[in-house]
């Protein structure tokens, strides 16, 4: 998975996810080859995200629900913004992006994952994509850090 590309595509995220059978785009996606570009690995899921606010950005949405081999995984870009509870409603995994931080947390049996940002570096911060491992529709994450802090 990844997020907060603001228009950039590193060669290192398109060799990470080659070996993706699906990939997330968690927001602020910067221009529509992006897309174009993922789907050429796998197929994509993708949200809007606060910076998005070309036409051809509209079409995305907000959200996402997606099931994969037996996971629920509820998809938005700022988590601030999360209006309902993941348990509750039945999803395993909630993926974020907006932070530019990459982490992951467990709570209440349910997966926190942002990837961090992949695009160009913000402040200090790394830049990262995520590997989201399905196993048993049992989810755990992985952070791949591109570029470390500095």
């Amino acid at each position: 998975m990844i997020s907060d590309t603001h228009g950039l595509l590193r060669p290192e995220a398109v060799e990470v996810l080659r070996a993706s059978d699906h990939i997330i785009h968690a927001g602020d996606v910067g221009s529509p080859a992006i897309l174009e570009e993922l789907q050429k690995i796998a197929p994509v899921a993708a949200i809007r995200g606060n910076i998005n606010k070309a036409a051809w950005a509209r079409k995305l949405p907000q959200t996402e629900v997606l099931e994969i081999a037996g996971t629920s995984i509820y998809i938005l870009h700022d988590l601030a913004q999360l209006d309902l509870k993941p348990k509750a409603a039945g999803f395993s995994v909630v993926v974020s992006g907006h932070s530019h931080i990459a982490k992951q947390e467990k709570h209440d049996a349910v997966l926190y994952f942002n990837p961090g940002s992949a695009g160009p570096r913000r402040f200090n911060l790394s830049v990262s994509i995520g590997r989201l491992y399905i196993e048993n529709a049992i989810a755990r994450g992985e952070i791949i850090e591109l570029l470390k802090r500095f």
